[in-house]
């Protein structure tokens, strides 16, 4: 069943990239208490994440803070090495959170996969973004197949 607007965040976990090296993250402990924007992209590295989604939550980070977000969030069926190192190049360091979900639990659990084999890329979590706050889904939005529309920040912006 695919997550809807009102739902709790499914429990689930994230890895993070550290000075330390891999960390885990709950999912129940990080959306708890606070507001935050999270994002899903196929896959890092990819032309439309890398040329445009991931830039647009760095470019507006602080007008998304302004508008009382705490954090702001980047999720992909990738690994925590590959996640920390597109965050790295792309400047993300202390504007986005870049989040793991190496074996696509988190995608699995919000009923928001997509089969990418045609391209090589097997299972993956679909586009999309939304706000969760004390790990309630208050604003999701769903990208049709090969679309960048509705999970840009400035439209999640739009509608804080």
């Amino acid at each position: 069943m695919t997550i809807s607007t009102g739902d709790r965040v499914p429990s689930s976990n994230f890895t993070k990239m550290t000075e330390n090296g891999p960390e885990a993250v709950a999912s129940d402990e990080y959306f708890a208490g606070r507001k935050v924007a999270i994002f899903s992209v196929p896959g890092a590295f990819t032309p439309t994440c890398s040329a445009k989604h991931l830039p647009g939550y760095i470019d507006k980070a602080a007008a998304l803070k302004e508008k009382g977000v705490d954090e702001i969030a980047c999720t992909a069926v990738n690994d925590a090495f590959v996640m920390g190192a597109w965050g790295k190049s792309a400047g993300a360091d202390g504007k986005v959170t870049m989040l793991a979900d190496g074996n696509g639990d988190f995608a699995q659990a919000m009923g928001l996969t997509m089969d990418g084999s045609k391209f090589g890329l097997g299972q993956r979590g679909q586009r999309f973004s939304m706000l969760v706050e004390d790990g309630v889904v208050t604003q999701l939005n769903v990208e049709a197949p090969g679309d960048f529309k509705v999970s840009s920040a400035d439209y999640l912006l739009e509608q804080l």
